[in-house]
């Protein structure tokens, strides 16, 4: 997030209303709006090799995977962001095709400009989702994944590099890290 829109004091609906007639997504915060920055090559890559990964793990299940445009709605903090990828296993998500508000996974890949509020602030706003299990950040500039899970209701974080296996309880995948770096328009 980097540029504060024009108006503020949204409602959720308002800004559900007003967004839907943009070109431009915007994240929401307590009735403030962000237009969301744009993002490099290498971070659409990575977010699509992340989204295949899930997609072929998860077919056949009750779990779908969502990639940037569809929203991740946060009620208990009124916040709704669009994160890179989000997998969420809840019927209840079914009914909006906009916002899901069960994610059980939710990948952010690190960006210069959105890095500090993704560790940060986003993070805390996340943490607030009861069913979200695991948030996932990917460094662009080198081969470095950050796992945060929840674990007895406290989250630990974990950090791991090249020659790596990644492990996601929340979805039961395994795969090395390396993958979400293959095929990329320039090398990490």
């Amino acid at each position: 997030m980097s540029y504060p829109a024009t108006r503020l004091a949204f409602t959720y609906d308002d800004y559900l209303e007003w967004e839907h007639h943009l070109m431009l997504r915007h994240e929401y915060i307590r009735g403030e709006v962000f237009a969301m920055s744009e993002t490099s090559d290498l971070h659409n890559e990575i977010s699509l090799n992340f989204y295949t990964l899930l997609r072929q793990h998860l077919r056949g299940t009750p779990c779908r995977v969502y990639m940037a445009d569809v929203k991740a709605r946060v009620e208990t903090a009124d916040c709704c962001f669009y994160p890179d990828v989000q997998v969420t296993c809840a019927q209840s998500d079914l009914a909006d095709r906009y916002a899901k508000r069960s994610p059980v996974l939710v990948v952010e890949v690190l960006s210069d400009s959105t890095a500090a509020f993704d560790q940060g602030d986003k993070f805390a706003y996340y943490q607030q989702l009861d069913s979200l299990r695991e948030y996932v950040l990917v460094d662009q500039k080198r081969i470095r994944v950050q796992i945060y899970r929840r674990q007895s209701g406290q989250w630990q974080a974990e950090t791991m590099g090249p020659g790596s296996q990644l492990h996601l309880e929340s979805v039961d995948l395994d795969f090395p890290i390396e993958a979400l770096y293959e095929d990329l328009s320039a090398p990490v």
